[in-house]
């Protein structure tokens, strides 16, 4: 196992354990809830959250990712168990990409573009902590929002929550 990776395993644990204890507490009555017209639904912030692994493992196995070209994204049932079981899934997949990735590997380059256009191209490694652990954190803080405002207690992650105290 790559060494910068064996580091990061701990944070990656950590975040990837609140991220699925997010997604057992999805409150299912309000799936289409959304706080502000230009937010996304519930529903969808909850969905993106199962990709975070996935685009973990792409990251690792591939070089680029051209969403011009891609397949799209298969949809995840609208249950707290469907989002686990696919968020389970999919970690397990990423974990196996980051068993069999090298130091040199995360050094070399990534891009994401639509087709010429190109989104970000960057070491693998900034792509693991920028555009997956820190995309995963960001969208999981606007979960905890949701979840506060639609009554669902909120988990505590660093530390217990005011719903936990």
């Amino acid at each position: 196992m790559s060494k910068l990776l064996q580091a990061a395993l701990g944070d990656l644990d950590h975040e990837m354990a609140g991220t699925r204890t997010m997604l057992a507490r999805l409150p299912e009555a309000h799936l289409d809830f959304t706080p502000h017209e230009k937010s996304w639904p519930l529903y969808k912030l909850a969905a993106h959250l199962t990709d975070m692994p996935m685009w973990g493992a792409v990251t690792l196995n591939t070089t680029e990712l051209d969403f011009a070209s891609a397949p799209p994204i298969p949809p995840v049932g609208r249950t707290a168990a469907a989002m686990v079981q696919q968020f389970d899934e999919r970690l397990v997949d990423f974990r196996k990409a980051i068993a069999s990735t090298t130091d040199e590997a995360l050094m070399e380059t990534w891009t994401l573009r639509i087709g010429d256009h190109v989104i970000l191209s960057m070491p693998r490694i900034a792509v693991l902590r920028s555009m997956v652990m820190n995309h995963m954190v960001h969208h999981r803080a606007q979960l905890t929002i949701y979840y506060r405002l639609v009554g669902v207690a909120v988990p505590g992650h660093y530390g217990p929550s005011a719903d936990e105290t």
